[in-house]
């Protein structure tokens, strides 16, 4: 990247490693230097929370309203209804409406962590920020998409898309080229993406969209929509897809994805995944998941041997703190000494409660590994320990059959898949 910024936001996308692309680098970072520029991201309504992989786009509109400008998270209410097919093998499985608002709420917990919201937003607001014009906006697409009504939309809208131009991108041609499916609902969805962009512009003057760069071909639909339709000059940026330094797709893991929302993933365990960053991945996510300055990311990034697992710590600690909380990140890296260090079970450990009924007149152990999370299936448990695996109270356990009782549980057990996964179970009351 060769371009220098004027703008305090587009320079802290290209020293920190948030920028891919960008549809006119010269043009954003000029309309950034001459007031509040509004830029949005679309969330779809897939699952109850966001996970790790959408963190990126998080921090990108945290520093939106840090530089100054008006994030704005859109819940996509009704695009979630059709399912972004861009890079897909299938067809994502339809949601009820029921489903689709129960994940809104889910998600929008995890945002006012991050951001300032105005009053009337459907999340808390830190007071101090309403009344700024950098405060940020929650919306939700249902509001314009769920109304449409189809004749006027097509002779309106659609009549401004090329399906030679929308079978070009690559989102849909990679599908294609495998002679894999593409539903007609499917191949809407980046009409309606494109049709939200120019409905915020409309609406709130929004001037850029952000995304993932598997997203830039729906960016570049919408910026083309709204310049047609109402003469408008849009932005888009994207930012890269990460994968970690072996490859892994980020934000998931051999046990699930690392959701943001503490009940669906506890903070320890978020910790956790932030502590066990492969070494040459530490200075690059210290750039894009924390605020530390950059001289700083990099003096921690080069750091050697044994006290590279410091620089590990901040970052964990770090992270968790946006995320969750700075007591949070307190109790899990105490945690986390005590299990590891000393030897000891921790009191923020996943830990399942089982009571005498539930026991009966025993438990096996694998049956405890399946249900701590620790395996998907007694297939997998079983393999653990077969494997040397698994340990029970730091010692390794090698007899699947073992069957625990309500005895042995009046004081909790540790269970360890490999070194880095525990749980605790014990009994209830």
């Amino acid at each position: 990247m060769t371009y220098h910024p004027k703008s305090d936001f587009m320079r802290v996308m290209i020293e920190r490693g948030f920028l891919a692309d960008c549809t006119d680098y010269q043009g954003l970072d000029e309309a950034l230097t001459k007031g509040v520029v509004p830029g949005y991201i679309g969330f779809d309504a897939t699952a109850k929370s966001l996970h790790v992989g959408s963190l990126i786009q998080i921090m990108m509109l945290r520093w939106l309203q840090k530089t100054g400008h008006k994030p704005i998270t859109l819940m996509g209410g009704g695009t979630t209804k059709v399912g972004d097919p861009s890079f897909r093998a299938d067809e994502r499985p339809l949601l009820t409406p029921e489903q689709i608002d129960d994940n809104i709420s889910g998600i929008q917990q995890v945002f006012a962590k991050y951001i300032s919201y105005d009053a009337g937003s459907p999340v808390p607001s830190s007071s101090e920020a309403v009344g700024q014009d950098n405060v940020a906006l929650m919306l939700n697409n249902a509001e314009w998409l769920d109304g449409l009504n189809y004749l006027d939309f097509l002779r309106d809208i659609g009549r401004h898309f090329s399906v030679n131009r929308m079978l070009s991108f690559e989102s849909v041609k990679s599908r294609l080229d495998r002679e894999q499916s593409l539903s007609f609902l499917e191949f809407n969805y980046m009409i309606l993406q494109a049709y939200d962009f120019l409905e915020l512009n409309r609406r709130y003057g929004c001037l850029v969209q952000f995304g993932g760069s598997d997203q830039w071909g729906n960016i570049v639909n919408g910026i083309d929509l709204t310049r047609r339709v109402l003469d408008h000059e849009i932005y888009g940026l994207t930012s890269p897809l990460l994968t970690t330094s072996d490859g892994k797709k980020m934000g998931k893991t051999a046990d699930g994805a690392i959701w943001l929302n503490a009940d669906m993933r506890s903070p320890y365990e978020f910790w956790q995944f932030w502590r066990n960053t492969t070494d040459a991945d530490v200075g690059r996510f210290l750039k894009l998941y924390t605020e530390l300055p950059l001289d700083e990311c990099d003096r921690l990034g080069a750091l050697a041997g044994s006290e590279i697992n410091d620089a590990k710590i901040v970052l964990a600690n770090a992270v968790t703190t946006l995320c969750h909380g700075a007591e949070a990140a307190k109790t899990a890296e105490a945690t986390a000494r005590e299990v590891f260090e000393k030897g000891g079970v921790g009191d923020d450990l996943p830990t399942v409660s089982l009571s005498a009924q539930d026991i009966g007149d025993g438990i096996s152990v694998v049956q405890l590994i399946v249900k701590t999370g620790l395996a998907k299936s007694g297939k997998e448990a079983k393999r653990l320990i077969a494997e040397n695996g698994a340990k029970l109270d730091d010692a390794p356990l090698t007899d699947a059959g073992l069957i625990i009782d309500s005895a042995t549980l009046a004081t909790p057990i540790k269970l360890s898949a490999g070194k880095k996964r525990h749980a605790l179970v014990k009994l209830a009351g």
